[in-house]
């Protein structure tokens, strides 16, 4: 198979699953879905397919500042998400632009970055304002779900084109922008409230302790023990840390239902 038969396949693929499973068990649960590394961790693949263990490696820097930019977006969002959704993702989007200009910046190590991100995570993770978890699901349009597959392979398609200018950590931060996690965010504010948005965002940055996992492990394992190898390591590591950040949440879904 082709890698960009692969590149139309997978992303839309992954997308697909993770919506109707947060449709199946509510929005907070799909908050902590999006914070998976759905279209950023496709980016990084096709990046080591494409252009080698060295340049992905490079970019998982990039995803650990966006996960740090993430973390911000989801705190600004959530402290103004009572002057309306407009207004609260123009904080968050803004928030997120300087902080990963910012942080890309410094001259760190990957473990550096690691730590930088999970310190951002823990900060924001403690300033959402927390609410009695709610399981509700928002009705979503029937354009929705094929919107979110057609982003997710345009985003992988544009973004492993263009790495090469742009630089490969530059890549790495705009590949992980929480395109979906703002979608769902929004849809649950126009529908629900400040409220259920503010959750949707938390359960998104509990998520993130799993998505700067995988980019960590990637980062340390893609030059030493070669492509294959890396990411299941970052996988089995990734899906560990997430069932921990489900029990965090207090959500054993699918023992519930």
């Amino acid at each position: 198979m082709s890698l960009i038969v692969l590149k139309l396949i997978l992303p839309p693929l992954l997308i697909l699953v993770a919506s109707l499973a947060g449709r199946r068990w509510g929005d907070a649960i799909g908050g902590w879905l999006v914070g998976l590394p759905l279209t950023s961790g496709p980016v990084a693949a096709f990046l080591a397919l494409q252009y080698g263990a060295d340049f992905a490696a490079a970019a998982t820097n990039g995803s650990l500042v966006g996960t740090a930019a993430q973390a911000c977006f989801s705190l600004g969002y959530a402290l103004f998400a009572r002057k309306g959704c407009v207004i609260a993702l123009l904080v968050g989007t803004a928030t997120y632009a300087v902080t990963g200009f910012l942080v890309q910046l410094l001259p760190l190590a990957n473990w550096s970055f690691f730590l930088i991100a999970l310190g951002t995570l823990t900060a924001a993770a403690r300033l959402i304002p927390h609410h009695t978890a709610i399981r509700t699901v928002v009705p979503a349009h029937w354009w929705d779900l094929p919107a979110r597959m057609l982003i997710a392979t345009t985003i992988v398609l544009t973004l492993t084109g263009i790495a090469t200018f742009v630089g490969a950590k530059t890549a790495g931060v705009l590949a992980s922008f929480p395109v979906f996690g703002t979608i769902l965010a929004i849809f649950a504010h126009r529908i629900r409230g400040a409220v259920m948005a503010t959750q949707v965002l938390r359960g998104m940055v509990l998520a993130l302790y799993g998505f700067a996992t995988f980019f960590f492990i990637l980062g340390l394992l893609l030059t030493t023990v070669g492509i294959l190898p890396a990411f299941l390591a970052a996988i089995a590591t990734t899906l560990l840390i997430q069932m921990g950040a489900l029990r965090l949440q207090g959500r054993w879904i699918f023992m519930s239902v």
